[in-house]
């Protein structure tokens, strides 16, 4: 039986463009996002995915940016959507920001098609999230 890794690597790549990057990482692609997926093992037979979703980027740090992401992390259900700012990014007075959406759960007993299927639930989350955001 095939590790997560590749699990999730193979049902993936069926359906989205798939980077598997040097550290074991996979890089996923959707709509005009791009995602990091780690599988992070926590104890004997139990192994989180962590997945790491660049929403947007280079967002005017300003009130009405950190009111939609605060309202999106309020209500999104599948996943934490959270601003960062770019600190010493640019050297003006305009503070910028990316948007990002966290999600990590447990994969054991999930089927590949219900493994599948989480994912890209969250995906499309972020990807609603994006459009939202900046239209």
């Amino acid at each position: 039986m095939p590790d997560l890794s590749e699990r999730l690597s193979a049902i993936l790549t069926e359906i989205l463009p798939v980077t598997e990057e040097d550290d074991g990482a996979l890089t996923v692609q959707h709509d005009d996002t791009f995602a990091s997926l780690r599988v992070v093992p926590v104890a004997p037979d139990l192994d989180l995915v962590s997945l790491t979703q660049v929403l947007a980027w280079d967002l005017p740090l300003n009130s009405t940016t950190r009111a939609a992401v605060a309202a999106f992390t309020r209500d999104t259900l599948l996943g934490t959507v959270s601003l960062v700012e770019k600190v010493g990014a640019a050297k003006s007075k305009s503070k910028i920001a990316d948007v990002l959406l966290r999600y990590n759960f447990p994969a054991a007993g999930l089927t590949d098609d219900a493994l599948r299927t989480l994912l890209l639930m969250v995906l499309a989350t972020g990807s609603d999230v994006r459009r939202a955001l900046i239209g």
